[in-house]
């Protein structure tokens, strides 16, 4: 696969890089968590601007005919990097479940492996689709009632967590579908070629 490095300079990639860099701003807050007033509000406020670059780069991207196979790589990998930054985090702040934080952590870590074995196999990049963007919002949301301190015992907090997890691995099941279905359509093209 050919990566066309120039793509960078498209604007919904410079958006995604953007986005990509916010690491560093969440590192410093939560390197500094216990010794910084407000802490979760300055949190909260990187999560929504995160959130916001997500979509714009994706609207941009589509309204402009943007769409590139170096995009396909930063928009996912700005998302994973920021998802496992803040749930490690989380995790190591006693702020969410264990079996939670496993399970983020091990999805991820298994599609991003899965999708340069894919990308080799196919020579391009498997785009997410709407089950993963869903996915990566309900992670967002979650942390977000969990940087609000909504209660644990809540049935809200559970029905949130419930529905996160679920998403987490039906996502995970649909992308290994997916991928099984590119690499057969792209050894016989005689098989209609699948959804992307």
């Amino acid at each position: 696969m050919k990566i066309n490095f120039k793509e960078i300079f498209l604007l919904p990639n410079l958006i995604s890089s953007f986005r990509l860099l916010l690491f560093i701003p969440f590192l410093f807050l939560f390197n500094n968590y216990n010794s910084i007033g407000n802490i979760r509000t300055y949190i909260l406020v990187l999560i929504f601007v995160a959130f916001f670059s997500d979509l714009l780069d994706g609207f941009i991207a589509r309204k402009t005919n943007s769409i590139s196979e170096l995009g396909k790589i930063i928009d996912p990998l700005a998302d994973k990097i920021l998802v496992a930054l803040i749930v490690i985090n989380l995790y190591l702040l006693n702020e969410i479940p264990a079996f939670y934080f496993w399970i983020v952590l091990t999805r991820d870590i298994l599609i991003f492996i899965g999708g340069i074995v894919i990308s080799q196999k196919i020579g391009k990049v498997l785009p997410s689709n709407l089950l993963g963007k869903l996915t990566v919002f309900s992670i967002g949301f979650f942390i977000i009632i969990t940087l609000l301190r909504i209660n644990q015992t809540e049935l809200f907090y559970k029905l949130i967590l419930i529905t996160s997890c679920s998403l987490c691995v039906a996502s995970f099941i649909g992308y290994i579908i997916r991928a099984i279905e590119m690499i057969k359509w792209n050894n016989n093209e005689n098989i209609p070629k699948p959804r992307a």
